[in-house]
């Protein structure tokens, strides 16, 4: 079935207007590279996802047995390169989103091009304080994701991107920084897995640091 996404429903609208970029480094994930960030994951339907509890705002203590109570939500998560735009949508927490571009945004084709998509340009990264994450590939299509570990005092020069081959499921730690989700092929669909509480604590590498942060689209 083809993904449908409606560009006027998207939930941030992007930030452009710069013409530099941080090109990430690009690495495979493996059990070893992936250490602090998450893992990858062959049981992605039985896979505990991690719940943080409500932070105490005081000295004092969240009740025992308390603020973790949301639980877990999942859905099919829908990514589509429109010409040289990747939009996409997740039906878990039922959003959509323009998450970047494979050209400048303000010449990006809206029609497909021939020549090929070499890195994708990112405009904004987040990450859940309250759960964890896992993406799983139903297809078993290979993706790129910009990461870093976590801490509010993030830079473009802290992600690294990482290439995932599709056939393992990517779960992410709470608190860890995240860009997009960024298929090889035109489409792909993802199983998606997470807190449903869904808080997001954003970075914004237009405005706070002027540049796009750029994604390699190939495999290290």
């Amino acid at each position: 079935m083809p993904v449908e996404i409606d560009p006027q429903q998207i939930a941030y609208i992007p930030s452009t207007g710069v013409r530099r970029i941080h090109e990430t480094p690009l690495i495979a994930a493996s059990t070893e590279s992936l250490a602090g960030y998450g893992r990858l994951v062959d049981n992605p339907r039985e896979f505990p996802i991690e719940i943080v509890p409500w932070p105490a705002q005081g000295w004092r203590a969240i009740d025992k047995n308390t603020g973790d109570q949301g639980g877990v939500t999942e859905g099919l998560f829908e990514f589509k390169w429109r010409g040289e735009t990747l939009y996409a949508r997740n039906h878990a927490v039922g959003d959509s989103y323009l998450f970047g571009w494979s050209n400048w945004p303000e010449e990006a084709a809206a029609e497909p091009v021939a020549r090929p998509r070499e890195r994708a340009l990112i405009w904004r990264a987040n990450y859940h304080p309250d759960g964890g994450q896992l993406f799983y590939p139903l297809k078993g299509q290979s993706f790129v994701v910009p990461l870093a570990l976590p801490g509010d005092d993030v830079t473009p020069e802290k992600f690294v991107s990482f290439w995932c081959d599709g056939r393992s499921a990517l779960y992410l730690h709470p608190n860890v920084w995240h860009g997009a989700l960024v298929p090889l092929d035109d489409e792909a669909e993802f199983l998606d897995r997470q807190g449903r509480v869904h808080a997001r604590v954003s970075v914004n590498f237009v405005t706070e640091f002027g540049c796009y942060l750029a994604a390699p689209l190939r495999r290290p």
